[in-house]
């Protein structure tokens, strides 16, 4: 039989070999130090300036240079702790807020040829880029644009001075991965003495179009972060995750939010999720310091992130196509501490035990509706990036089928697509062979660079299969694994909603939890945890995570009396629901004080009240000054038993905790929301109100 041939722009290609074109680009695509961008996934910014000798977050500029004097600084103990840590890259700051230069710049005297450091002829910059070379990492710089000393900032005279320090940098110091730029610009400082607030238009000042064009220049491979891009934007908070459903296409808009494709919002609402078929290719990037701070304190030994911990912002940022930035601060000395270096090497060595083996790679691999001999499903398997499989172009909702000998035990799930063709996916299904039928596990939205599946359980099976449920065009898929992540026993979460019902769930895999409710231990033999349950009295419910042949550490919560008899007035039932993520929101017409007055439906004795703030990227209306009224009947209300502030409450929105003076007896409790954290906002926020009894 004779095949048939079709004409195409003048060619003739007969149907076979057109099934076998590569698919066609789906909207915005990244470029070629995008991709490279792509496969760094994480790497560590390190602080190191006068502020870390004066205990300060952000120094004023005012520091004397003679200040910076580490006794024992060493570069590649932090290069070598970071990259036991899983990192790629270090970012180091070159300079930051207080402008102080840690390289010998010809811009300004001061820098680090004034300190003590190496007798004055030190050059950080320097040593950090030989340490990298040396262990195999890309090195990135970040010059601050505000600079808190020089007395010529906020005036037309120093964008030159900027412009040639990024030169400088950007010559002398080998090739750059990153040109990193954050979004503090501006403000009280030093300023050669003037002590003022100097305030710059930091979408205008730094004049970007051509600034970045320096970049563009000298090192053309580096992707430039900042907000908005122009390569790399900053995910919206500095959590360390980007959003369940997270988009690496972008369309930024102007500081008012109005105009679009604009560079230069630093806080463009859509950054935590990006934007569905965006004008541009900008994926996120999620920052977070390992300690509570940037910069090194000796306060904060002992609070560091745990493995665990940071191994759930690994599965929440590059698990959702992002990169994880995780923030290194080095001592007086100039090193890490050794409990960071020990949390880091424990949190690398997690990541590679889970990722060493990939259980898909010993399974029979089948697909429906593939695009031919050109893109076979094996290319899902030979961890290269560039290859992949593609389903046809009206094949919207195909899926992948694997199939072992023996069943595997797994949690991990990982995909990939082509993303040089684009982010395409945007929902798909995980099932799991059970009982001679499929059960489906989980459902996904976007997937892009990287997705990666945490489940709560292990699951065995002899079959897994992924199904694309929905997509705009046809389906890449460039790598896919199963993968066994080691156990990890971690506190479980412990909550109750206002019916009463408590649930109790682990951040990671586990194969059971055991728990108690009258403030004992739990053990093997206490009660199993298999569903919520109800709980309608005050209790103390303790939970334990049990493995093959050891437990986790221990959850205990102290619940109060529930809500299930309150009832509230505004319409704000969302208060008092025991979910933190529900919000009631004032009526944005009305002006503070605010009030919200709760019914407890029986008087009682009242030793103090709870206050849950917003905790949402998007929040408004965080209410830092409050006053709290009782009354017997709803009517008379007395002087008020509580009044203050919430310090810190917006940086760090959690449960506060408020005693009474004395213990009271009432059935009605009046919460005042007296003024919010921007004193110009005129909604308040309630996440949850409650009171204390016990």
């Amino acid at each position: 039989m004779k095949k048939l041939v079709i004409p195409i722009l003048g060619c003739f290609l007969s149907l076979s070999s057109l099934a076998q074109q590569a698919p066609k680009p789906y909207g915005a695509v990244p470029s070629a130090r995008q991709l490279k961008w792509h496969e760094t996934e994480v790497y560590n910014i390190v602080h190191f300036t006068p502020t870390t000798f004066e205990d300060k977050e952000w120094g004023y500029g005012d520091a004397n240079p003679t200040t910076f004097n580490p006794t024992n600084f060493d570069a590649e103990q932090i290069v070598r702790s970071a990259k036991a840590g899983g990192s790629k890259g270090i970012v180091f700051v070159a300079k930051h807020h207080d402008g102080f230069c840690l390289w010998p710049t010809k811009t300004t005297d001061y820098n680090i040829s004034k300190s003590p450091f190496r007798n004055g002829k030190g050059d950080m910059v320097r040593e950090m880029m030989l340490a990298c070379q040396k262990y195999g990492m890309k090195l990135g710089l970040y010059c601050s644009p505000w600079d808190r000393n020089n007395a010529a900032y906020g005036t037309d005279q120093y964008l030159a001075i900027y412009q040639a320090q990024l030169k400088e940098l950007y010559t002398n110091y080998g090739p750059l991965f990153m040109s990193w730029h954050d979004g503090a610009n501006g403000g009280d400082g030093y300023y050669g003495g003037a002590r003022e607030s100097r305030k710059i238009n930091n979408l205008t000042y730094y004049d970007w179009d051509n600034t970045w064009q320096i970049t563009r220049k000298l090192q053309p491979n580096a992707n430039i972060f900042s907000d908005v891009g122009w390569d790399v934007r900053w995910v919206g908070n500095e959590k360390g995750f980007a959003n369940e459903t997270s988009w690496a296409t972008f369309t930024p808009t102007s500081a008012d939010g109005k105009s679009k494709g604009v560079p230069g919002n630093a806080n463009d609402y859509d950054a935590p999720t990006g934007t569905r078929n965006g004008e541009k290719w900008i994926p996120a990037e999620c920052d977070v310091p390992l300690r509570p701070g940037w910069f090194y304190h000796a306060s904060q030994d002992g609070k560091s992130k745990t493995p665990q911990q940071l191994l759930e912002l690994y599965y929440k940022s590059v698990g959702r196509g992002a990169a994880l930035d995780l923030g290194l601060s080095p001592d007086k000395t100039g090193q890490l501490h050794n409990d960071d270096v020990v949390i880091l090497k424990a949190f690398g060595d997690i990541l590679r035990k889970t990722f060493a083996t990939n259980l898909a790679k010993t399974a029979q691999v089948s697909a429906t509706e593939g695009r031919g001999a050109a893109f076979p499903t094996k290319n899902i398997l030979d961890n290269n990036r560039q290859t992949y499989w593609a389903s046809k172009d009206q094949a919207t909702t195909p899926g992948i089928i694997l199939t072992w000998k023996t069943p595997v035990t797994f949690n991990i799930l990982s995909l990939r697509e082509a993303i040089a063709l684009g982010q395409r996916i945007e929902e798909f299904k995980l099932d799991v062979w059970e009982n001679g039928q499929w059960k489906e596990i989980h459902t996904g939205t976007s997937v892009g660079a990287l997705r990666l599946v945490r489940l709560s359980k292990y699951y065995s099976t002899e079959k897994v299969r992924i199904r694309v449920t929905k997509s705009p065009v046809a389906v890449t898929i460039s790598e896919l694994g199963v993968y066994a992540e080691p156990e990890q026993l971690v506190a479980p979460v412990i909550q109750r909603n206002q019916k009463g019902m408590v649930s109790i769930e682990s951040p990671v895999s586990v194969r059971e939890i055991r728990y108690t409710l009258d403030g004992s231990e739990p053990r093997a033999s206490s009660a199993l945890y298999t569903e919520s349950f109800l709980l309608p009295q005050a209790a103390t419910v303790k939970a334990r995570a049990f493995g093959k042949a050891q437990s986790g550490p221990v959850a205990s919560i102290d619940f109060d009396i529930p809500s299930t008899k309150w009832s509230i007035d505004q319409k704000a039932d969302r208060a008092i629901d025991g979910d933190v993520k529900t919000i009631w929101v004032s009526d944005k017409n009305e002006k503070y004080p605010h009030t919200l007055t709760l019914n407890l439906g029986e008087k009682m004795t009242l030793k103090g009240f709870t206050y849950t703030p917003d905790a949402s990227d998007h929040r408004r209306g965080t209410v830092y000054k409050y006053q709290v009224f009782l009354s017997d009947d709803g009517q008379n209300w007395g002087q008020a038993v509580a009044e203050g502030r919430f310090d810190n409450i917006q940086n760090n929105p959690l449960e506060q905790r408020v005693l009474f003076k004395k213990a009271h007896s009432a059935q009605y409790l009046r919460f005042v929301a007296v003024e919010a954290t921007d004193t110009s906002e005129t909604v308040a926020n309630v996440a949850e109100l409650g009171v204390i009894t016990k």
